[in-house]
């Protein structure tokens, strides 16, 4: 059954927990579609585990068109959810429709997420009333990496524990289908997913969320830059890429690969006449 935002609704109220991964090509997004996970965001991560950026910040709308468009011929499942980049939206509300509709329009994005609280409300009103599902993201938002002074855990003392629940509820009230909450103490994204009616995809925030999305790289052990407390490893699939890359290179250095049941036989005597 193909996931969409109503599905994506229909799971909270019946208690069913909902599955994320990132996913940047058609390969990736090809077999988590047929792993049958709810959804894809193409994440603006991928400009740090597909193009080594330090952060998120040099990220442009051409990269998440790009990207989003390979994804989209292999997601045939899963919903398929692209990050508006830094400045794409914060710019103005016109900017904000825009390029989310560019995003549906050339990279076949079925929903859009944005980072931020109260002060982009405006701008999911207007994009959600251009037809377009929004996600939300609160807690630690990469694009405000800057103003956070570093990748923190987000909503630790009352005062900030408060603005985000808050900024919860006012991103239901603005109209997205779900909310991300990202490194975010456990007990405060269980207040959050019990206060809002709409779906919590959590990543660091424990497992009280409605659902979890995890960068793919990092779950499989790809990307050794960062490692995330929140990061569980399912396979150790970036050294066994290694082993695979070493044991190539050995073999090729010995003459070994490619063997006969990798070529392609003609009639030699061809060879015999040739001059």
């Amino acid at each position: 059954m193909k996931n969409t935002v109503v599905t994506f609704k229909e799971a909270k109220a019946k208690g069913e927990k909902l599955s994320m991964l990132t996913a940047y090509d058609y390969t990736t997004a090809k077999l988590i579609d047929e792993a049958g996970i709810h959804a894809i965001l193409v994440g603006d991560s991928l400009g740090m585990v597909m193009l080594g950026y330090e952060d998120t910040l040099s990220v442009t709308m051409e990269d998440m068109i790009h990207h989003s468009a390979a994804v989209s011929r292999g997601a045939k499942h899963t919903l398929l959810i692209t990050d508006m980049p830094f400045m794409s939206y914060q710019t103005s509300v016109y900017d904000a429709v825009v390029n989310a509709g560019r995003l549906v329009k050339e990279g076949h994005a079925q929903a859009v997420k944005l980072e931020g609280g109260k002060e982009v409300c405006e701008h999911i009103k207007a994009i959600v009333r251009a037809s377009i599902p929004v996600c939300g993201h609160i807690g630690l938002t990469p694009q405000s990496v800057n103003a956070f002074g570093g990748f923190k855990v987000q909503g630790k003392g009352e005062e900030a524990a408060q603005r985000l629940l808050d900024e919860a509820r006012a991103l239901e009230q603005a109209g997205v289908f779900a909310v991300v909450l990202e490194c975010v103490p456990q007990a405060l994204a269980e207040k959050i997913s019990e206060s809002i009616s709409i779906p919590t995809i959590g990543i660091g925030a424990g497992a009280g969320c409605d659902g979890q999305v995890l960068v793919y790289q990092d779950m499989l052990a790809m990307y050794s830059d960062m490692a995330p407390k929140f990061v569980k490893q399912y396979a150790q699939i970036g050294e066994q890429m290694k082993q695979a890359f070493a044991a190539y290179k050995k073999e090729v250095q010995e003459g070994t690969f490619p063997a006969l049941a990798h070529t392609f036989k003609m009639d030699e005597t061809i060879i015999e006449k040739l001059y």
